[in-house]
């Protein structure tokens, strides 16, 4: 259990590294430059969006090798939308506030201008979307490992422990009890921090307390 929560949670935090990663860079772009390369940026979200993200990584496992980081760099690849949408959001609301007009006429370049003075303050939804993702991609692994796509034996991780513990359940419960509890209470943890983070950070909310 101990060593199959080092590789659940590891990759969650890898997977969304991927995910947060690829989605701050586009959707900073989007937001930032408009015209064509958020037109470009928003045909591919969309394309994203449109196909079944767990059915996409199953077909992809099926033609890899069964890894743990195939596992992590998969579903980091394929969660990246939510979080370039949410950049992008912020991106086009921070751009014609008067501290980047400022930036703008000191003469600083573009990727100072993103990186160092906008992104900063654009960040807040991502903490949100980030801690939603890190239960998200626990499950993920979890479904893919019990259905035979995930790590390998005897690699334990949650998933692997509920799959191999199917057989067992009439007279060893406690095999399955434990896994299935482990994942339900850590996707419920990451969950409750995110609706707080939601909380704390609506401006609306702060506002009524």
């Amino acid at each position: 259990m101990i060593w199959g929560a080092r590789l659940s949670l590891s990759v969650g935090f890898v997977a969304v590294g991927i995910a947060v990663f690829i989605g701050v860079i586009l959707g900073s772009l989007a937001g930032f430059f408009g015209s064509w390369v958020d037109s470009a940026v928003l045909r591919l979200i969309e394309l994203m969006l449109v196909i079944p993200t767990f059915f996409l990584i199953i077909t992809v496992m099926a033609f890899l090798p069964p890894s743990i980081w195939t596992i992590m760099v998969v579903i980091g690849l394929t969660s990246w939308p939510g979080v370039a949408r949410l950049v992008r959001g912020e991106f086009l609301r921070q751009r014609e506030l008067e501290y980047v007009l400022s930036a703008k006429v000191l003469g600083f370049s573009n990727v100072r201008t993103m990186f160092r003075h906008i992104l900063p303050n654009a960040l807040g939804p991502v903490y949100v979307s980030a801690t939603f993702g890190l239960a998200g991609a626990i499950l993920m692994e979890s479904g893919l490992s019990f259905l035979g796509f995930g790590v390998p034996p005897p690699t334990p991780s949650w998933g692997e422990l509920l799959k191999q513990s199917q057989g067992y359940v009439d007279f060893a419960w406690w095999l399955v009890l434990f896994p299935g509890l482990a994942i339900f209470i850590t996707v419920t943890a990451f969950n409750l921090v995110g609706e707080g983070l939601r909380d704390a950070m609506d401006p609306r909310l702060r506002g009524t307390q």
